[in-house]
């Protein structure tokens, strides 16, 4: 198998790596003479760059974003310095501005390519496919290896998760310009479009991206990288679970250490102590420091201000209680009342004595000293690794005490379900109610409704049938009971199947459950789960999740343990 090709020497990811680079999003396409931009009722004509950027907001009309006064500032803000000096002498108001039939437009476009004839989608597929086999391949030591996203992001604005502060702000067009390729030196090294030139060109056979740039919202560095399916992507993640898996033989090890140093002498080894138990009893993130310049207020479990805790001796007839409240990552904000260990509570009224709410809780902790510790108790070890240690081991408890060997497929796969949303629960991996919720609620209800009529309406024709037989003891009138009793089970069963959906539906609505699934759980815990109950691999993992966990459906046999 290729996951067992020899290994190379440590640090260096491949010998060979060709590829065309990346593709750019095509060229901006001016609005038709007739669709308009109205400020203060007027037309008025755009250049080509402002008018660019207002398609951007009139797109998003319809959505939530554009409905706050963060996304609208800062949209605006950035919009202003990309116009025409002429143009910022009149538009001075959003207030003003009417996208509507811009908005209109876009909608229209999008309505008439989901009824293009199939002859026309047909070759909007093949002009697809033929840009997916020119750019989404490269070769990597003699193998061909398909490319994860091979297509720069097109220029809109920002969104973020949660609250974020800088959500409505410009994000710029990547040019060649601004590209870093990586390939290897005796390589056919990718063209630039015309009239242009990569940023630079380097050899560097220690990273696996093949090209990279710099993005301007966050600053933060985007990659093209391989495939999850590819064997390099495969590797990594399997050996990221190997880690996790030997975090089992030693976490009892590290637990009594850090309960003997909530006694410690010296207060550095207590903060450290207190939140070790935070990281492995509630899977925070570590939190680590920020970016200059960052503005969103974001924290970990090592930079947690004295304000977002609070202790409570009693609550709810429980002891011990923390009160969590703040903001994670991507601004999700993180909420959350656990009864903690006394020593636990004892010392976090220690750490919060003669402090002003501002002030850090683990004022003597940072980042690198508590990941220095971990890698000493362990080679490898960080926050994430307790991450997706606690994540795999619930998700495995879990399905050991929810699956019901007796249930059909439906029952089995709502229980696994239920264990994956304890994994996102524990992970803190939340969504914002889908758009469509209510309405797709509302017509499953009236199928429900439906069904159980049908149901109610056959235990009717049993009840006939049954009298009917009593009377007359004949063959005929025994077969039609058999028959009323086999449709009314099967009535009963299809019902039954869409309450769990229904269930299913309402726990999941606010809970995301694909970013554990893809990255915090092993594959093969799910694997071994699916061929133990004889469930169908596809039922749990879609077409993509299927090749990014290749190797693991090749490898976990039934009896796999984490």
């Amino acid at each position: 198998s290729r996951w067992e090709e020899e290994k190379k020497e440590d640090g260096v990811k491949w010998m060979q790596l060709e590829h065309r680079g990346p593709y750019f999003v095509p060229p901006y396409e001016p609005l038709p003479e007739d669709v308009q931009f109205y400020y203060d009722g007027k037309p008025l004509k755009l250049s080509l760059a402002t008018e660019e950027i207002a398609t951007f907001y009139a797109k998003m009309l319809d959505h939530e974003y554009t409905t706050k006064e963060i996304f609208q500032n800062n949209f605006f803000h950035d919009w202003r310095k990309e116009m025409t000096s002429e143009e910022q002498e009149i538009i001075k108001d959003l207030g003003k501005c009417d996208f509507g039939e811009i908005h209109k437009y876009f909608v229209d476009k999008n309505e008439a390519r989901k009824v293009l004839p199939k002859e026309e989608k047909q070759k909007l597929k093949e002009e697809a496919d033929k840009i997916q086999e020119e750019y989404g391949y490269c070769i990597l030591d003699g193998h061909r290896e398909k490319i994860g996203n091979f297509k720069t992001e097109p220029p809109g604005l920002f969104r973020g998760r949660g609250e974020h502060p800088k959500m409505g702000m410009l994000k710029k067009r990547i040019m060649p310009e601004d590209v870093i390729i990586n390939c290897s030196k005796d390589s056919k090294i990718p063209e630039p479009p015309e009239g242009h030139k990569w940023k630079e060109v380097r050899f560097d056979n220690t990273v696996t991206w093949l090209a990279s740039w710099t993005e301007n919202i966050q600053n933060t560095l985007k990659y093209i990288m391989l495939n999850p399916s590819s064997k390099l992507k495969g590797e990594k993640d399997w050996q990221k679970y190997e880690v996790a898996r030997r975090l089992k033989d030693v976490v009892h090890t590290i637990r009594a250490q850090y309960r003997k140093d909530w006694k410690s002498k010296e207060i550095k080894k207590r903060q450290r102590a207190v939140a070790l138990y935070f990281i492995d009893k509630l899977a925070l993130r570590a939190g680590n420091e920020k970016e200059e310049g960052e503005t969103a207020d974001t924290v970990g479990c090592c930079s947690l201000r004295v304000e977002h805790i609070q202790l409570h001796p009693q609550l709810d007839g429980q002891e011990h209680v923390v009160e969590f409240d703040f903001l994670g990552k991507d601004s999700i904000r993180y909420y959350n009342k656990v009864s903690v260990e006394k020593p636990v509570f004892k010392n976090l009224q220690l750490f919060m004595k003669n402090k002003d709410p501002t002030d850090d809780l683990f004022d003597h902790l940072n980042t690198t000293f508590l990941n220095k510790h971990l890698q000493h108790l362990m080679d490898g070890l960080t926050a994430k690794v307790f991450r997706t240690y606690n994540a795999s081991i619930t998700l495995q408890e879990q399905l050991k005490a929810l699956t019901n060997p007796e249930d059909n497929i439906a029952g089995k796969l709502l229980s696994y379900n239920r264990a994956n949303r304890a994994v996102a629960i524990l992970c803190n991996h939340q969504r914002s109610i889908p758009k469509t919720f209510a309405r797709s609620m509302q017509v499953l209800q009236e199928k429900i409704d439906a069904k159980k009529k049908q149901v109610e309406e056959a235990q009717e024709e049993v009840k006939k049938a049954e009298d009917e037989f009593k009377d007359t003891k004949d063959a005929k009138a025994e077969l039609n009971v058999e028959k009323k009793k086999k449709l009314l089970k099967r009535l009963e069963e299809q019902l039954a199947k869409m309450n769990i959906q229904a269930t299913d539906k309402e726990e999941n609505k606010q809970i995301a459950l694909g970013t554990s699934k893809l990255n915090y759980l092993d594959p093969r815990i799910t694997v071994a789960w699916c061929k133990k109950f004889g469930i169908p691999i596809e039922r749990i993992y879609n077409k993509t999740q299927r090749e990014k966990f290749a190797w693991a459906i090749d490898m976990a046999g039934e009896d796999f343990e984490f």
